[in-house]
């Protein structure tokens, strides 16, 4: 498995940038939020997943881990395949994505072209614990994310009994008075509230 490409940024477009990689181009499949990454830069390194079909071998490309586990992570729910899961992260921010599989706002998920009802619950429900472990690695291993501190909050206050709504309204609440609220303020707040 090829685990990332380093090297000039040739041809970029965005959906497609070909990697220089010591005078062998690798066509890789990218997001929009990859290419904003991306494009002011002529050179770098893309993590990469390959995915292999009867018909096809194809690499796509992340400018950040996190995004990788988010695509590898969609592209395991029934029903969302490799394209699919690149339009939704070229739709939505990795830390968007996560927000609405953690608040279980398949609304938010269903504004994306080509993902109906159906799917976008069973995104919310396949991925929901899994997303919310992504989070805290994520946090515990020093990566700033927006909204880290909600995310990590929300998983707490719905491991402790909470139900996803009930979390989602108080942490809304607390996050107007407070947005650079801790984790730890924010359970803490948000138990106090009950």
């Amino acid at each position: 498995m090829i685990y990332y490409v380093k090297g000039d940024f040739v041809i970029k477009t965005a959906t497609q940038v070909v990697v220089d990689c010591n005078g062998v181009g690798y066509d890789v499949q990218i997001s929009l939020n990859t290419y904003a990454d991306i494009e002011p830069k002529n050179s770098g390194m893309l993590f990469t997943y390959h995915l292999v079909r009867e018909d096809a071998q194809m690499l796509f490309g992340f400018s950040t881990k996190r995004e990788k586990s988010l695509f590898e992570l969609l592209i395991s729910v029934s029903g969302v395949g490799a394209n699919t899961a690149r339009v939704i992260l070229s739709s939505l921010s990795p830390s968007e994505v996560e927000q609405a599989i953690l608040g279980e706002d398949s609304v938010t998920l269903q504004g994306v072209k080509g993902i109906g009802a159906k799917t976008a619950q069973r995104i919310v429900i396949d991925l929901k614990d899994k997303v919310g472990k992504i989070a805290m690695i994520a946090d515990a291993s020093g990566i700033s994310v927006r909204g880290s501190s909600r995310s990590e909050a929300h998983s707490a206050l719905t491991t402790l009994g909470m139900s996803a709504k009930q979390a989602e309204t108080i942490l809304n609440k607390l996050l107007k008075q407070n947005p650079s609220a801790s984790t730890e303020e924010l359970v803490r707040n948000a138990l106090q509230l009950l």
